[in-house]
């Protein structure tokens, strides 16, 4: 007899910064009846000013930052969304870890030059654009042996936390 399948129910919506993650994670969490939250929120004060300033942050600046989202992301019953950059392998890894169940990676995939556009349109964020090439440096692509699915950004937020629901459930 086999187990039924239950799509994961912590979820990260990941990429680069621009990408949309959290207009995309806030539209799927109202569409799957979850709650999001957006990584940002669980920077400590010293990565914030740091990335103000330009400067790209560290591993060792990330791991606390990782590992309270996670946590964050666990403690709550549910689905739950979290808005990360997730760039590394090894940073959804320590995610995975953290949280202690299966998470859901969705990667929002666009080219630089879209990604460079919107970033330029944005207002009042601490992310300077100059670190745009930082990112991509970053990035690693989620591999196939991965929890992860990738969803190109060129649709509205609508369509991408559509497919996203769709994929999680396998349909």
């Amino acid at each position: 007899m086999s187990a039924k399948f239950q799509p994961p129910r912590l979820i990260i919506v990941m990429g680069v910064a621009g990408s949309g993650k959290s207009s995309v994670g806030e539209a799927l969490a109202r569409r799957l009846g979850g709650v999001f939250l957006d990584g940002d929120s669980y920077h400590p004060a010293a990565n914030i000013e740091k990335m103000s300033r330009g400067e790209a942050l560290t591993d060792a600046d990330r791991w606390p930052w990782l590992e309270s989202l996670a946590r964050a992301m666990a403690e709550r019953e549910g689905v739950v969304i979290g808005g990360c950059s997730a760039l590394r392998r090894a940073y959804r890894d320590r995610i995975t870890a953290t949280a202690g169940e299966p998470v859901l990676f969705a990667h929002l995939a666009g080219s630089k030059e879209l990604i460079w556009q919107r970033m330029s349109a944005r207002k009042n964020h601490f992310m300077p654009i100059s670190l745009l090439e930082s990112q991509f440096a970053t990035l690693e692509r989620p591999a196939v042996d991965e929890n992860a699915i990738e969803v190109p950004i060129d649709g509205s937020v609508t369509d991408i936390a559509a497919e996203i629901a769709a994929r999680r459930t396998g349909r």
